[in-house]
């Protein structure tokens, strides 16, 4: 199976069936005990939450429990048909999937180049394309974080009044910088994320700072990175200038005479293809794989073929569905990329800790009906779309090609939104059922409901209402429709939720993946 089936879902009264072949259904609103459940011919046993899984049959000890014709662990117990399915009664229990790397690779489909969308951007002198217009300040090391924070906070919304075509001065600061490797994958890790960042087509300009004696010298980061210093990057040292309150001071002088030439831009029509969106969801519940993940992969379908990026990440939620993206790998070496990231977790990286990936969920996604991480994975995946893999990266690797591609990142959603933004991603779409306050600067982040309640309790963080879609208001592919659109919109300036709020100032968290010492 290549495309998990989207096409057989039906909304039956209180509960939702996603394929014929499942043995479970979901729960569309709270489902009373003897409630019966149409079409079923069955009985709740209990009282039911929504977005939780009621057995549609018997189910004997061992016998897999099919959610979109997908396994999502194993009756833990003999079971009568009308229980509630959940975590405590769903093993998991790992089993074999068959890889077939390539086996339903298809082209995609290109939208004629004259027919395709466009949008208004930034165009910088290289040829790359901003959504956004913000002057960086990047800390090598923890220990420089104050000072460029001092000087991010100096260029209040009052001061950066005469410069309108700037979106604000944004600190980049991190945990780390130093007690760790000189050399190896940790500080490889560490400067390739600053490097995306400073070259990021939604910064203008950048200024970095440095302690002086740590480890990530600024020397290291723009040779190894190839990046040179000029009116549009500088450097300076804290103990080379004087230290903290001559480093603010120097700081915000070197912004202002940054902030003219930042200024002096326009917007332009360009094509989408020059959009790359980084996908996340956190705070997941059951609804996730019914309405918000699929519409967002449906617009990605549509990006996609308009030539755009779309960037799948968090390699623990996609374990247990991974067969269903290797099987529409462009290539064998694309695919097998992908299996050698999830054997490094697997065999390396979360080998006997209690992780996301060895199988339990976070107590939100617990609670809003999230039994393990296969049924997780399940949802997360369905971002994506349904078009071929065309490469797997690395983390906060520059994403050269345009289609659907995979970053390795964490779940952990500022770590794995960073890893993207630092690879080019110049939009996040962040999918949540529970409800999750994230910004993301410099790229602006637009959220998307998986329900109507949520939606409405929390409206003035939530950009886009899927909910619609089990409401039966709009079907998967008008609100997949919709989400394109509104990324249009934003990539042409239109604010998210999150900016309104100003909500994306401390979010940035390259993956500590080192020793410190």
């Amino acid at each position: 199976m290549s495309v998990i089936d989207l096409s057989a879902k039906r909304l039956n009264g209180p509960v939702i069936r996603l394929h014929p072949n499942d043995n479970v259904v979901v729960a569309r609103i709270p489902v009373e005990a003897g409630t019966s459940i149409p079409g079923e011919n069955v009985l709740a046993r209990e009282p039911v939450q929504a977005g939780y899984k009621i057995a549609t049959r018997h189910l004997r000890k061992g016998e897999p429990i099919l959610k979109y014709n997908v396994t999502i662990g194993f009756a833990a117990e003999d079971m009568p048909a009308g229980t509630m399915l959940h975590g405590h009664n769903i093993a998991f229990t790992e089993f074999d999937r068959d890889y077939a790397i390539g086996a339903d690779y298809q082209p995609l489909e290109m939208v004629p180049e004259a027919e395709r969308a466009t949008f208004q951007g930034i165009v910088r002198e290289d040829g790359r394309v901003g959504t956004r217009n913000y002057i960086g300040i990047v800390s090598t090391v923890n220990c420089s974080a104050t000072v460029v924070q001092a000087i991010s906070d100096h260029f209040t919304a009052e001061r950066l009044a005469e410069f309108p075509n700037v979106d604000g001065v944004a600190a980049f600061t991190h945990q780390t910088g130093c007690g760790m490797e000189l050399s190896g994958e940790p500080m490889q890790l560490l400067r390739r994320t600053l490097a995306g960042y400073i070259r990021h087509p939604n910064v203008a300009a950048v200024l970095v700072i440095g302690l002086g004696c740590e480890r990530n010298q600024i020397d290291g980061l723009m040779r190894e990175h190839g990046l040179s210093a000029g009116p549009k990057l500088r450097h300076f040292t804290m103990q080379d200038t004087g230290g903290t309150r001559k480093s603010i001071e120097t700081g915000i002088a070197a912004v202002r005479e940054m902030l003219a030439e930042a200024n002096n831009v326009q917007r332009q029509t360009v094509p989408a293809s020059h959009i790359m969106v980084g996908l996340q969801c956190g705070g997941s519940d059951g609804f996730s794989s019914i309405t918000a993940n699929p519409a967002l992969g449906h617009a990605m379908d549509i990006l996609t073929r308009h030539g755009g990026t779309a960037i799948l990440s968090e390699t623990p939620e996609i374990y247990g569905v991974e067969h269903t993206l290797t099987r529409r790998a462009a290539s064998r070496e694309v695919g097998e990329k992908l299996i050698e990231r999830i054997r490094w977790w697997k065999d390396e990286y979360a080998i006997g800790r209690d992780t996301q990936i060895n199988g339990v969920v976070s107590p939100g996604n617990q609670a809003g009906g999230l039994a393990n991480i296969f049924e997780k994975s399940l949802g997360s995946s369905m971002k994506g779309g349904t078009g071929p893999l065309v490469e797997v990266y690395k983390y906060a690797e520059p994403v050269t090609k345009s289609g659907f591609v995979f970053m390795d990142s964490p779940g952990f959603d500022p770590v794995s939104a960073t890893g993207q933004v630092a690879g080019g991603a110049n939009v996040i779409c962040f999918t949540t059922g529970r409800g999750s306050m994230f910004g993301c600067r410099p790229a602006p982040s637009v959220k998307l409901a998986t329900n109507t309640p949520m939606f409405r309790r929390l409206e003035e963080d939530m950009d886009i209402n899927c909910g619609e879609v089990l409401d039966g208001t709009k079907s998967l592919q008008e609100m997949g429709q919709a989400i394109f659109e509104h990324i249009l919109r934003v990539a042409s300036g239109e604010r998210t939720k999150s900016e309104d709020l100003g909500v994306g100032k401390h979010e940035f968290a390259p993956w500590q993946i080192g020793i410190t010492g």
